[in-house]
């Protein structure tokens, strides 16, 4: 329950039974068991109703503090019927000389003319509601200045503004004898307003967001009695397009947008096939590699093998030439056995399976490659880091194949692999064995490809691999792979840097902590 119900001003019991009560809030009604109340949201301008009277045609006045309000029987009808209709009530206010005000006594009576009563604490009004004109010339309605962008300009049948105008301002106008300041205005603009915009008794109409095209302003007024010019005052402007808002340059950058489309795809479709064509083209150097390690170790361990039986065969009843051909093929098939095993191990060790070059290494001097009578060791320099995949693989690839040499071709009694990780990668493998031929350095060994396979892995990664052979020191094998090829971040992390730092004066100061 509202606190201000008991704030009751007058009751007026019509014709029919009806009983309506002015309140401080609005107007209560009662019928037939039947109660309504009357506010602002059913179109009153405002709820506090100091009297009521009703009029001749049933009708009712109610004396408010923003006017005199005169509501038609027909609308009273309405809202009996539906609670929530919005009236349209006519409207006295103090510019038609209505004084507004409240009494502490009944504020509102009729006399037997017809006339209508109000009194309050200072002021005694009268209406005499037959006598009351009803203006049903609708006012003209004029267009007065259009500003855009603060510059003004000249109404005219096709009015062009520049582009890109921002700030947009139509000033109009309806002249009206009767109360002018009762007129109202509604406007629309084509092209951008979806329903008409009631700006009451405002002149001006505001834009800050229209874009380029053509339009139309239609503004309509009312009197101060509701009657509409439906008519108005139209204005057809036009606001002309920026370079970049044509449609030209949208059919531009379609296009164009098209054409990156296709070449992005196109470039893709090529990086692709460069992908796909450089692992075919790896996985093909391996097999032609493998192939050609085959036949020049295994197969012609075979071959010769083969050899030996045949002579061992011929002639049969020689027991001890024949046991001396057995032991000699027992030593090639174990040479055999050998070499397919050291092809298989090449083909099937990879880097790829871990991304510890060094570990790989190890494992590779620490198989049945090396022989026992080679003393083997592999050494690590600075702190391994993160290498791209093909890189690390090509790598290990050549110094797997520098061991691999060492281990058949140069009986030497000691084996070195140092892999060292500095500003660029380095990998060198040297033997203290019987050396290599210069010819066979510098030209390579007729039908034999390891070190033509050697240099083509180091050029396909743009590393630079040196030899240097003698029969007194050896054979060293050196590979430098620059740092932006060969590791995935190029430049060190300060953690990295730290970690690298105390492990080297670890490593340097007898007695310290591991």
């Amino acid at each position: 329950r509202r606190p201000d119900l008991t704030y009751i001003q007058q009751i007026v019991v019509g014709g029919d039974g009806t009983v309506l009560a002015a309140a401080t809030f609005g107007l209560i009604g009662w019928r037939s068991g039947t109660k309504r109340l009357l506010t602002v949201r059913n179109g009153l301008p405002c709820d506090r109703i100091t009297g009521l009277v009703e009029d001749g045609e049933r009708g009712i006045w109610l004396a408010t503090t923003c006017g005199l309000l005169g509501v038609a029987r027909e609308e009273l009808e309405r809202w009996w019927k539906n609670p929530d209709v919005q009236v349209h009530p006519k409207v006295l206010d103090v510019l038609d000389g209505w004084l507004p005000g409240g009494a502490p006594f009944q504020a509102a009576a009729r006399s037997p003319d017809g006339r209508l009563w109000f009194v309050n604490t200072g002021v005694l009004q009268m209406v005499d509601p037959e006598r009351l004109h009803r203006h049903s010339l609708p006012p003209p309605v004029h267009l007065e200045e259009v500003i855009a962008d603060r510059r003004s300009y000249t109404l005219s049948a096709d009015l062009r503004l520049p582009p890109l105008t921002r700030d947009l301002q139509i000033t109009y106008t309806a002249p009206s004898i009767a109360v002018p300041q009762k007129v109202r205005f509604r406007y629309k603009l084509d092209g951008h307003d979806s329903d008409w915009v009631d700006s009451g008794t405002r002149r001006q109409a505001f834009y800050s967001d229209l874009g380029p095209g053509d339009y139309r302003f239609r503004v309509i007024a009312s009197n101060k009695d509701g009657a509409w010019n439906e008519e108005g005052a139209a204005l057809h402007f036009n606001i002309a397009p920026a370079w970049y808002q044509t449609n030209m340059f949208r059919a531009l950058c379609a296009v164009s947008g098209a054409f990156i489309v296709w070449a992005l795809y196109r470039l893709r479709v090529r990086q692709i096939e460069a992908v796909v064509g450089a692992r075919f083209d790896e996985r093909l150097a391996e097999r032609t590699r493998l192939a050609r390690d085959l036949h020049d170790t295994l197969l012609q361990t075979i071959q010769g093998s083969k050899m030996v039986a045949d002579d061992a065969l011929d002639p049969a009843t020689d027991v001890e030439r024949m046991r001396g051909a057995l032991e000699q093929l027992s030593g090639w098939l174990a040479r055999a056995m050998q070499e397919g095993r050291a092809a298989l191990h090449s083909l099937r060790t990879s880097t790829v399976e871990g991304s510890d070059l060094f570990e790989a290494f190890k494992r590779a001097v620490e198989s049945e490659v090396v022989p026992a009578s080679m003393a083997a060791t592999c050494s690590v320099v600075g702190e391994p880091r993160e290498m791209h995949p093909i890189v690390r693989d090509e790598v290990y690839r050549i110094g797997y194949e520098a061991i691999l040499n060492a281990c058949l071709h140069s009986k030497a009694s000691r084996l070195s692999v140092e892999l060292e990780y500095a500003r660029d990668l380095a990998l060198r493998v040297t033997d203290d064995g019987v050396g290599i031929d210069a010819a066979v350095v510098n030209q390579g060994r007729p039908g034999h490809f390891g070190l033509q396979g050697m240099r083509e892995r180091a050029v396909r990664i743009e590393g630079k691999l040196t030899l240097t052979s003698s029969q007194s020191s050896g054979t060293a094998i050196a590979l430098v792979v620059p740092s932006g090829i060969a590791f995935q971040n190029t430049r060190p992390t300060p953690r990295s840097r730290a970690l690298a730092f105390l492990k080297r004066n670890l490593q340097k100061t007898p007695g310290s902590l591991p």
